[in-house]
């Protein structure tokens, strides 16, 4: 059963969380990150992205750049930017995009429940990805993002949590610049910490939405603590870390989608005519065209829309994986047709999150940059859910969840 557990976190002062709040490391390559931190030196990015504070020529992994997250670590807490609540507790985090309210329960998970699959995968981790992530969580001795969980919906919590929100004000509450509202509840009462800690102890597993890679670095950080701990007891913080839990019904996966810079030698006659080998094929003309249901496609050629519906026989409707979209594009398309063997390395490819919109695919074929577009219908929860219970992992670059979370609302350190 899933552990959730209270903890003192480490918050930045209500008029400061607006300004200390950021986008998570991995959205943000270090440019990026360089100009959104400009001119605001409460940034998280300081802590999570250090580079930005070094020599651009700067290697991201070097150790300056750990070195550099620490002692502005140390700085926020010394200044006042991130300081401790005085008991533990539980905390409320609600996302509102496009009219939409989702609200997460924000405590700690628990390494055994990592390392025993009670909290369940749907990806692969990179060694070299996890490796940053820990020796970043092992310089600061703390969790600085959450990994963004989901949980099966509790009408039980979800009670909970409704009438807490209804009766207190947010400790934050603001909209960044995206457009996404933030709001931020503090829960101190141990009798609502207690109802809604056993409530989630008979929830059966949870799933990682979000954050694999920093999921597996607080997992494994927390294992070496305890195997270098002589008196290890299993109450230690790094037993715990940083999580924000969603119930699965309310959640939104938006689509993932992909560009390919070249035809793989074929012209656009040729290719059409192998793909209605396995797909029905409807010119849409110039107008963007949207998949509208599971096994649509919609493709992007020379100026013009497609619409792709998968025939039957081409798909597994009993197979967790053969059901996914991003199997069935990458089994007749990119491999049998365009030659692309392996997503993660193949530098022909490229994803492109479903929040910039179908615009953005017109825009990187139209530019010349890449040759074709496929837009995929979102994966749902279920799918996924369905996966991870199986032990399967899904293909790259699946799923997309939004909104993401923002870093440095709160942050939980490991003793």
């Amino acid at each position: 059963m899933a552990v959730l557990k209270p903890f003192k976190g480490l918050r930045p002062p209500a008029d400061l969380a607006h300004l200390v709040a950021s986008r998570p490391y991995d959205v943000l390559n270090s440019d990026e990150a360089r100009e959104e931190a400009k001119g605001n030196e409460y940034s998280l990015l300081h802590i999570i992205k250090p580079e930005i504070d070094l020599d651009p020529a700067t290697d991201i992994h070097d150790t300056k750049v750990y070195e550099k997250a620490r002692e502005n670590f140390g700085a926020f807490q010394k200044k006042g930017w991130l300081i401790e609540d005085k008991q533990e507790c539980l905390y409320i985090y609600g996302q509102t995009m496009w009219g939409k309210t989702q609200f997460g329960i924000v405590g700690c998970a628990s390494v055994d429940d990592y390392l025993n699959n009670v909290i369940r995968k749907h990806e692969l981790t990179r060694p070299d990805k996890e490796e940053d992530r820990m020796k970043h969580v092992r310089i600061n001795n703390a969790n600085l993002e959450p990994v963004f969980f989901s949980y099966p919906a509790n009408t039980d919590i979800d009670e909970i949590v409704k009438r807490f929100i209804l009766n207190n004000i947010p400790e934050y509450d603001f909209v960044a610049d995206d457009g996404i509202g933030h709001h931020f509840w503090v829960i101190s009462d141990n009798g609502i910490i207690d109802s809604i800690i056993e409530l989630f102890a008979e929830i059966p597993c949870t799933y990682v939405a979000d954050g694999h890679h920093r999921t597996a670095a607080a997992a494994l950080v927390g294992k070496e603590k305890r195997d270098k701990n002589p008196k290890h007891t299993g109450n230690e913080e790094y037993n715990f870390f940083l999580a924000v839990h969603f119930p699965d019904d309310q959640l939104t996966i938006i689509d993932y989608n992909r560009v390919v810079k070249d035809l793989n030698g074929l012209n656009t006659k040729e290719l059409i005519s192998k793909l209605k080998e396995t797909f029905e094929v409807k010119e849409m003309g110039k107008d963007i065209c949207k998949p509208d249901r599971l096994h649509n496609f919609s493709m992007y050629l020379e100026s013009e829309w497609y619409s792709l519906n998968a025939k039957k026989g081409t798909y597994d409707d009993n197979d967790p994986i053969g059901v996914l979209d991003v199997t069935i594009l990458s089994k007749h398309v990119l491999d049998n047709i365009l030659g692309i063997k392996d997503l993660r390395t193949s530098q022909r490819i490229d994803f492109v999150g479903g929040i910039r919109g179908l615009d953005e695919l017109k825009k990187r074929v139209d530019s010349g940059e890449m040759k074709i577009a496929f837009a995929l219908f979102p994966v749902s929860m279920k799918q996924l859910i369905d996966i991870a219970d199986s032990g399967n992992i899904m293909p790259p670059k699946t799923t997309w969840f939004e909104p993401k979370l923002r870093s440095g609302l709160v942050v939980h350190k490991l003793d």
